[in-house]
């Protein structure tokens, strides 16, 4: 037997919703055919997927009932494929789980081997949790902006939602890799917390959030967007000449109520951001440089744990705007 959060829903109706702490059995678990590998979660986190598949806020959840969860760590179990052996230390990271496959909010998972990454040395699976998909994607984006030739000497960058879980990392990334970061906000009540990260500048996010002029003054020599909408319009009306701005959220909304100006007049790449379906290799390299560039220090300055069963009141707060950083679940009592 082991604890989960599990979502409901009747007949397709979505006034139907449950959410709940659930006791399961192992013989609940998907067949071994959906996930080759049997595990035992220790640590998961909140996502703003994850919000919104708890909340019942967006349509997340393809498949019911669903345990939600797209982010896991822990140590395998049993093994069905030939990488992996009872006992290996594993992080898990989106491919369609907590949408359409049982996900990691549970002390037991079924997972595919082709699409876990071996844990860093560096980190525990605690600190592997607090990075999460958050702080994947935001080693993702920094990669795109280094593939894309853009370095310290290139001049500033802007990381907007710059206190959630993409964009506190994408901070302090950033700054440890010696570029001048400008942090884009609408709590300037966290200044304090974006400085100790490695932000130079703080930017009241008002100022990007309503329809602006197709192009503006050039400022960011690159741009990592997690929002969307307006503010990415903005951030790309503002980007100099050859820069490159990553865009891997939709915070503010999925339109993009902008003009092609930027791309052909001023040569800007809007360089997309998939961090669900990314291949082995690519999410091999964005974790070899996790352990490599991020300060596990400031991980904690990030990081507010919560228990399994507090998961879902969290999840609210998520929601609400109410959270920075990131969140652990620690799923084991």
């Amino acid at each position: 037997m082991f604890q989960a959060l599990l979502l409901e829903q009747a007949n397709g109706r979505p006034e139907s919703f449950a959410a709940r702490l659930a006791t399961l059995d192992e013989a609940d678990l998907p067949p071994l055919n959906e996930g080759d590998l049997t595990v035992d979660v220790q640590y998961s986190t909140l996502n703003y997927k994850d919000g919104l598949a708890l909340t019942n806020q967006g349509p997340v959840v393809r498949k019911w009932p669903m345990v939600p969860g797209i982010d896991g760590a822990g140590t395998v179990l049993e093994s069905r494929h030939a990488a992996w052996r009872a006992g290996d230390a594993f992080v898990h990271n989106g491919w369609g789980v907590g949408e359409t496959q049982w996900g990691c909010l549970a002390e037991r998972a079924r997972l595919r081997g082709n699409g876990l990454v071996r844990l860093p040395s560096a980190f525990t699976p605690r600190q592997a949790m607090a990075i999460g998909t958050a702080g994947y994607t935001a080693m993702l984006s920094v990669l795109a902006l280094e593939d894309h030739g853009v370095a310290p000497t290139s001049g500033e960058v802007l990381v907007t939602g710059a206190t959630g879980g993409v964009g506190s990392i994408a901070v302090a990334l950033l700054s440890r890799l010696g570029f001048k970061v400008t942090a884009a906000t609408g709590k300037t009540a966290e200044a304090d917390y974006l400085r100790a990260l490695g932000a130079t500048t703080i930017m009241d996010r008002a100022e990007l959030a309503l329809p602006g002029k197709p192009l503006q003054k050039e400022r960011w020599a690159a741009v990592v967007d997690a929002v969307g909408s307006h503010t990415l319009v903005n951030a790309l009306a503002q980007t100099r000449y050859g820069g490159v701005v990553t865009a891997c959220g939709l915070a503010q909304g999925m339109d993009l109520p902008g003009s092609v100006a930027p791309f052909i007049l001023r040569g800007v790449t809007l360089a997309g951001i998939d961090s669900v379906m990314a291949p082995l290799p690519k999410r091999q390299r964005a974790w070899d440089r996790l352990a490599r560039d991020l300060d596990p220090a400031l991980l904690e300055r990030m990081t507010e744990e919560v228990s399994l069963p507090t998961a879902l009141e969290k999840a609210r707060q998520l929601m609400a705007g109410q959270v920075r950083g990131r969140i652990v679940v620690k799923i084991a009592a």
